[in-house]
């Protein structure tokens, strides 16, 4: 075991198996892994459908994946972690497994250790991925591999400034630039980790070229330390052209900037911002989700449910949020279409601005340290992040069609031609005698919380 990994937290114990003995373990399941079924999905054409789930409970764990699979049969299932785990407050999240494990907002797994994963593992037939948001996941990773999951979502950048206000960018790369060559080792011992990286950022007005450029500056560090397997995922925006393209861009832009040797899975996060309460509001817009998804020729979607409103949702929300989006899967579901010119529109437009933010970092001989410096100059930024090694200069606005546009790009480096289109895209949203910046920006980041059935479908 590496002694980065003993440094973390010195007063928690905690038990892990040899490097040999996981690799064993891992080989010897009977079920697909996660990388298996993107593969087979991508050959199939098929949308799978992967649920967000996790409480603090072993027991009540257990029974709500059981329950997932027998009433969803979900394509890959979610370990949701506790926000104390998330930040390596191992002994905090311990405390209250003990004393409530209800009062948790996920799975502490760490502190359950690997023998419990393991049990959850063989417990259900679908592959599980790690879902969590810490800047520092490695303890996290080595208990969850050690488990045999051998899917893990996050990044230095994704899960570090949409969260966290004051760990340095260069500490979160290199926490996770250390997963990463881990997942370099064993896919030389023949196991694949799927690493999917966060392009939902803060989930708030993120314009689709910084959520790709982001994803891509990560899955350039991912690749350079041996990861085989990436899912790169795009958080729905809500206007149909530009949620499709940004999604097809993903393969583009892996093609263009990624080894051949490595499998790229486009992946959407149906809309993380304010949901409309109304059950029918919410479930069109799910539906949107998933025609997006579809679309836009993603493998795979993290669903969202009708109660997303209301709080955490029921174990039956998330089951019939699963069926759903699923509708996309029948060949019935033809009958939509995408206007093609528009689509390529915005396909066009998304691309070169992913290839002018990512340019300056490129040019420099050490990608790690041009991301650190990026972000300390501004040429890298992402919108409303809670952290101060973030500028959050960028400042983005919906046109009138729901797009999400720049209305001010920041320090991002983006030419004359990029800025006009943008600025001229937004120019009615903008220009009347009584524009607020507040009140519309307030408007654009409730946009759907207030929008009829109707208006949620034609948007």
């Amino acid at each position: 075991m590496n002694e980065q990994i003993l440094a973390i937290d010195k007063n928690f114990s905690y038990e892990l198996p040899t490097r040999q003995e996981t690799v064993e373990y891992i080989r010897n399941l009977r079920k697909q892994n996660v990388h298996q079924r993107l593969k087979q999905a991508d050959a199939l054409g098929t949308l799978l459908v992967q649920p967000r789930c996790g409480v603090g409970s072993q027991q009540k764990m257990g029974e709500l994946l059981q329950f997932l699979e027998r009433e969803a049969q979900p394509d890959i299932l979610s370990l949701t972690i506790d926000a104390y785990t998330r930040l390596c407050q191992f002994d905090k999240a311990n405390a209250v497994l003990q004393e409530n494990p209800q009062n948790l907002n996920g799975y502490p797994l760490v502190c359950h250790g690997y023998k419990k994963v393991r049990e959850l593992n063989e417990s259900v037939q679908a592959p599980i991925e790690i879902r969590h948001g810490s800047p520092d996941a490695r303890l996290l990773f080595e208990s969850s591999i050690a488990g045999g999951i051998t899917s893990f979502e996050g990044g230095g950048i994704g899960y570090n400034l949409p969260y966290s206000k004051n760990v340095p960018i260069s500490s979160s790369m290199q926490n996770w630039r250390y997963v990463d060559q881990r997942c370099g080792e064993l896919a030389q011992d023949g196991i694949i980790v799927d690493r999917e990286l966060f392009g939902t950022l803060t989930a708030v007005l993120i314009p689709p070229s910084i959520a790709l450029s982001m994803t891509l500056l990560e899955a350039l560090c991912a690749v350079r330390e041996g990861v085989k397997c990436l899912s790169i995922s795009y958080c729905q925006g809500g206007h149909i052209a530009q949620d499709v393209a940004a999604l097809r861009a993903i393969r583009k832009m892996a093609a263009k900037y990624l080894p051949p040797d490595v499998d790229v899975f486009p992946v959407l996060h149906q809309f993380m911002g304010a949901f409309p309460a109304a059950r029918h509001d919410a479930e069109a817009l799910i539906l949107k989700g998933a025609i997006v998804a579809k679309k836009g020729h993603a493998t795979k979607v993290i669903n969202k449910t009708y109660e997303e409103a209301l709080g955490v949702p029921t174990p039956q929300a998330n089951a019939l949020g699963i069926w759903t989006t699923r509708i996309v899967n029948s060949t019935i579901s033809d009958f939509v279409k995408v206007d093609s010119a528009e689509v390529e529109e915005e396909l066009h437009w998304i691309l070169r601005e992913v290839d002018e933010i990512v340019a300056p970092i490129l040019e420099k001989p050490d990608i790690y340290r041009a991301i650190e410096e990026g972000f300390a100059e501004g040429i890298l930024d992402i919108p409303f992040s809670a952290s101060r090694y973030a500028k959050s200069g960028v400042l983005p606005m919906r046109d009138r069609s729901g797009a999400i546009r720049y209305h001010n790009p920041g320090g991002l480096c983006m030419s004359d031609a990029v800025r006009s289109r943008n600025a001229q895209m937004l120019n009615n949203a903008t220009h009347s005698p009584s524009f607020s910046l507040f009140s519309k920006l307030t408007r654009d980041i409730m946009y759907f919380s207030n929008m009829s059935l109707q208006e949620a479908i034609e948007v």
